[in-house]
């Protein structure tokens, strides 16, 4: 039941996020005479510190947090596939090299070198993309190094290289698929977090810049407001927390399915 709430939601978050540039949306329009107004009539979540209407906004929020998402995780996950499943398989100095470079992207907690990272590069879209990748890239090589180093001396992915496979084509046709679930998995973590990163980045000014919408900068002008308009807040937590909690009941039932231990312990 809670996976089928949780698809639900995402599927809802994709929709919207697709639908927003179609949409009859106004979330820059100001409007002085409705400053702070609270939720119902016409401004069904209520208006913001200058009179815009907050469920265009978190509409147009919605957007940009599912856009940033597919674009970090697909870079991550392509970067650091092919590095792990590389190092892995040839070994030697290539995999002494990325354990390396792994370390000592590892030496650093995430968030904090990916806010170094943004306020070096400058606050905007594309470097807060950019930023998010160079620190998410390095799970998905470890994960996907480790998996490689436990399924290249199988039978199959001997044969091939008996045979004159080259690595390239023994990578993608004979490690890449045994290894996949796992990956997906550890994507659909990745949306999270990334989601929860954006938000952060642009709730301290370093991402999404104004008059852009974002969940994260929406919390954040909504701060000086808690006490006397709530909903400013609260309209983009709750957003943020629905979709957050959603990817990672995805995850957890992904991660289920796909564990070949769960099945058979669940199998009559």
């Amino acid at each position: 039941m809670r996976l089928g709430w949780a698809g639900l939601l995402l599927v809802l978050w994709t929709l919207v996020a697709v639908a927003v540039p179609w949409l009859p949306l106004e979330p820059d329009q100001i409007a002085l005479e409705t400053i702070l107004a609270p939720p119902g009539g016409a401004q069904w979540l209520g208006a913001d510190d200058v009179g815009r209407p907050v469920l265009d906004r978190l509409l147009v929020g919605a957007r940009t947090s599912f856009w940033v998402a597919c674009w970090v995780v697909g870079l991550s996950l392509t970067v650091g596939t092919l590095a792990g499943s590389l190092a892995g398989y040839l070994g030697g100095a290539w995999d002494r090299g990325l354990v390396l470079v792994m370390d000592i992207f590892m030496a650093f907690p995430g968030i904090l070198l990916a806010i170094a990272l943004a306020g070096l590069l400058g606050p905007g879209i594309g470097n807060l993309v950019f930023a998010l990748t160079l620190v998410g890239w390095v799970g998905y090589a470890r994960l996907a190094r480790a998996q490689v180093l436990s399924v290249k001396g199988r039978e199959h992915v001997l044969a091939a290289r008996a045979l004159g496979a080259r690595t390239p084509r023994i990578v993608a046709r004979h490690l890449l698929p045994l290894i996949s679930a796992p990956l997906l998995v550890e994507a659909t973590f990745g949306v999270a977090a990334v989601v929860v990163a954006e938000s952060g980045l642009s709730f301290l000014g370093l991402g999404v810049q104004p008059p852009d919408a974002s969940w994260g900068s929406m919390i954040r002008d909504g701060v000086r407001y808690l006490l006397v308009a709530p909903h400013l807040v609260l309209a983009p937590g709750a957003a943020l927390f629905l979709v957050v909690l959603s990817v990672n009941l995805l995850g957890d039932g992904l991660r289920d399915r796909l564990d070949v231990r769960t099945r058979r312990g669940m199998a009559p």
